[in-house]
């Protein structure tokens, strides 16, 4: 929200100071102008509102206990993370000419990662939507339902977790609700098949379970 209301801020900044030069400028009335910008402007909110940061596609779903984890991670990575990284530099410094010192340069790489993790995950926490999966439908697949699945094309079960792609982590079985079979997965019932297309082709997954 607060990213919506910097836009709309500056289009009406920029909107009064056309406003206000060009009829000086080129002698255009003024209701002309107004009348244009007022049309301008609305089309540009009505972009932003579909398209812009400020879309639905750029939330992020989250439970009360993830939003909760991922604070404390933030706070440990400001804290513990910042005062370890300082030394560590502080360490690399010791070992002579900054010119030439390999563990130094290491070790303010290593910084920087840490910095964009944080800013990333501040970045998380702002497009945050807290949901409750309980107040979802019962027995339909949704964003955060745990799924169990029946690969047909080869007969294997895989245990699925539908998450904001923010969250994804195939290795963990979180997939974005956004990715293929994420997609194909959306809106399903116990006992469907579903197909997904992927890239080597089209799998078809048996809904055997639905938390």
């Amino acid at each position: 929200m607060q990213r919506f209301l910097i836009i709309i801020v500056k289009l009406f900044f920029y909107t009064a100071i056309t406003f206000s030069l060009l009829p000086a400028l080129f002698f255009i009335e003024k209701k002309t102008i107004f009348s244009y910008l007022c049309l301008s402007t609305a089309k540009a909110v009505v972009f932003f509102l579909l398209f812009g940061d400020f879309s639905v596609a750029n939330f992020v779903y989250l439970t009360p206990e993830r939003l909760r984890e991922i604070e404390i991670e933030i706070k440990e990575l400001k804290t513990t993370g910042r005062k370890e990284m300082a030394n560590t530099i502080a360490e690399a410094r010791s070992f002579g000419d900054l010119s030439e010192n390999a563990e130094y340069d290491a070790a303010k790489d290593a910084q920087g990662l840490l910095e964009l993790k944080i800013s990333k995950m501040e970045d998380l926490l702002s497009r945050a939507q807290i949901i409750d999966a309980s107040d979802l439908p019962a027995g339909e697949v949704h964003i955060l339902s745990k799924v169990k699945v029946k690969n047909l094309n080869n007969s294997k079960t895989f245990d699925y977790l539908l998450v904001s792609p923010e969250e994804a982590d195939f290795q963990q079985g979180k997939i974005a609700l956004t990715s293929p079979v994420g997609k194909a997965l959306m809106g399903s019932k116990l006992g469907e098949t579903v197909e997904a297309q992927v890239p080597a082709g089209i799998i078809k997954f048996e809904i055997l379970a639905i938390d």
